[in-house]
C-alpha cells in the first residue's frame, strides 16, 4: 500500500497511545507461565504482540478479550504443554528470542519460525548462551530461524557477561534462570531495557560499570493485575512531529518513563525542545506520565555511544528531527540498526538521498546534511514499521508532502498511527 501524505500545518490535543510493545509482550509471556488468571489493560493492539499471544495460545495458556482488558489464565512453573505445530513468531524478534529462554526449560520439543525479515535475523545471540546453560537449542545453519529446542536433562544456572547490548539476550537467559533453584548472574556493562527485571522483581546489583543482575526460581511470575502505560516508541513519532510543527501542541498520556527508555526525550531536550513531564505514578516496578510538546526550534547535538542502546529504536526518526535542527546530524556505534526489521542504515541513508540531502553511511551510522528538497518524494518503508512511520513524519513536514510505500508495515506495532494523526490536526 502507497500512503499519500501532505504536510500539516499545525498540531493540537490529546493522545492515549496502546501499550508499551516490550512492556505487553512481557506480560503476556508472564500471565501464560503463572499458575492462575491475571488481568491486562491497555496492552498493545500490534502484530508483533499479537504473535505472542498466538504462541502461548499453542502452549496451552487461555486467552480472552474483555473490551480494552485482556484475561489470561496460566498453567504455572513448567506445565505449558506442546504445540501441534511450529510456533510463528511473525516478525517480532522480542517473541523468538524471550520464548526460546522459557521454551529451554519445558519437558518437550519445540520449533520456532518467523516471516521472511524474522528469519534473516541473527538468534546466535541467544543460541550461544542459552547452549551453555545446558539447554538443547540450535539455529539454522546460518545462525538464524528455525530455532528448534529440545527437553534438557541438564539446565543449570551460570554467571555470565554480556557480549552485546540486548535486552532481548539478556531477556532470554534470564527467562530460563527463572526455571533453576541456583542463581544465574549476569554482568550488563551498558544498560538496556530494563522491563524484564522490574516486572519479575529481579535483584540488581551496581557495580562501577554497569549492573549484575541475580535471577532464580525465586522470581517465577505469579498471577497479576496491570496496566500497561502507553508505548514511547510510538510516541516518538508524535513528538518530533510536533516540535516541528508551527505553532503546536500535543499531550500524550501516561506514557512510559522507564529510565532505560528516554533517551530520546534526553537528546531532544539537548537539541532545544520544549518538552516538559506531568503527573507521574509508579506501578508494577514501571514509570509513567504525560508528555507535554510544545513547538521547538531545534540544533543537532552530539550523541554519545553510550545512549546508542537506550534509543536504538527511535533513532530513525530522531534522525528525521536532525535534518529540519540546525547543523549536521550525526550517529555512530548504531551497528546494531542494520540487524533490525530492515538493515536501517541503509533505509533511512537510500531515503534522505530521495529528499536531496547528503548523506555519509558508515558501517555503524551515517551522516547528514543539506536541505530536503521541495519536491514530492515517494519513500520506501523497506517492510519495517519504524521507517514507514518516521518518513510518514518527514512527509508531513515536508512543504508538498510525500508517500511511503508499503506502509501497512506499521501494523508490527502501531496500526492505529493514521487515525491518532488524523485526532490532533
Amino acid at each position: 500500500m502507497i500512503k499519500e501524505f501532505i504536510k500539516i500545518n499545525s498540531l493540537k490535543g490529546k493522545l492515549l497511545l496502546p501499550g508499551d510493545k516490550s512492556i505487553s509482550h512481557r506480560a503476556v509471556m508472564f500471565a501464560a507461565m503463572a499458575n492462575g488468571k491475571s488481568n491486562i489493560s491497555n496492552c498493545s493492539n500490534s502484530e508483533d504482540v499479537n504473535s505472542t499471544m498466538n504462541c502461548f495460545k499453542q502452549l496451552g495458556a487461555e486467552i480472552s478479550f474483555n473490551d480494552k482488558t485482556i484475561e489470561i489464565i496460566g498453567l504455572g512453573f513448567k506445565n505449558l504443554v506442546k504445540s501441534n505445530s511450529n510456533l510463528d513468531a511473525g516478525n517480532s524478534g522480542t517473541t523468538a528470542r524471550l520464548i526460546s529462554g522459557i521454551l529451554s526449560a519445558q519437558n518437550f520439543s519445540s520449533n520456532i519460525n518467523g516471516d521472511e525479515s524474522l528469519s534473516a535475523r541473527p538468534m546466535m545471540r541467544i543460541v550461544k548462551p542459552l547452549q551453555s546453560m545446558g539447554a538443547k537449542i540450535k539455529a539454522s545453519e546460518s545462525g538464524t530461524l528455525p530455532i528448534t529446542i529440545n527437553p534438557s536433562d541438564y539446565l543449570h544456572a551460570i554467571d555470565y557477561e554480556m557480549e552485546i547490548s540486548s535486552a532481548q539476550v539478556k531477556s532470554a537467559i534470564i527467562l530460563a534462570a527463572i526455571h533453576l533453584s541456583e542463581t544465574t548472574s549476569i554482568i550488563e556493562r551498558n544498560p538496556t531495557r530494563n522491563h524484564t527485571e522490574n516486572m519479575l522483581g529481579v535483584k540488581t546489583e551496581k557495580l562501577l560499570d554497569g549492573k549484575k543482575i541475580f535471577a532464580s526460581k525465586e522470581n517465577y511470575p505469579n498471577p497479576f493485575e496491570m496496566t500497561i502505560p502507553s508505548d514511547i516508541s510510538s510516541a516518538s513519532f508524535f513528538i518530533v512531529l510536533t516540535l516541528l510543527s508551527k505553532n503546536s501542541e500535543l499531550i500524550i498520556q501516561s506514557v512510559s518513563l522507564n529510565e532505560t527508555r528516554t533517551g530520546i526525550l534526553e537528546i531532544l531536550k539537548r537539541m532545544g525542545a520544549n518538552i516538559e513531564i506531568d503527573n507521574i505514578i509508579l506501578e508494577n516496578g514501571e514509570m509513567r506520565g504525560d508528555i507535554i510538546v510544545k513547538s521547538s526550534k531545534l540544533k543537532n547535538v552530539d550523541v554519545p555511544s553510550s545512549i546508542i542502546p537506550n534509543i536504538i529504536d527511535e533513532i530513525p526518526i530522531l534522525s528525521v528531527a536532525g535534518v529540519f535542527a540546525e547543523g549536521n546530524f550525526r550517529i555512530s556505534k548504531a551497528k546494531e540498526l542494520r540487524v533490525k526489521e530492515s538493515d536501517r542504515i541503509k533505509s533511512i541513508c537510500n531515503n534522505f538521498k530521495l529528499a536531496g540531502l547528503n548523506i555519509v553511511e558508515f558501517e555503524d551510522g551515517f551522516e547528514i546534511s543539506g536541505i530536503p528538497t521541495n519536491a514530492k518524494v515517494a519513500y520506501e518503508s523497506y517492510g519495517d514499521h519504524r521507517i514507514a512511520m518516521a518518513f510518514a513524519v518527514m512527509a508531513m513536514l515536508s512543504e508538498f508532502g510525500g508517500s511511503v510505500n508499503q506502509f501497512e508495515a506499521v501494523n508490527v506495532s502501531n496500526p492505529d498511527f493514521l487515525n491518532q494523526i488524523k485526532a490532533i490536526v
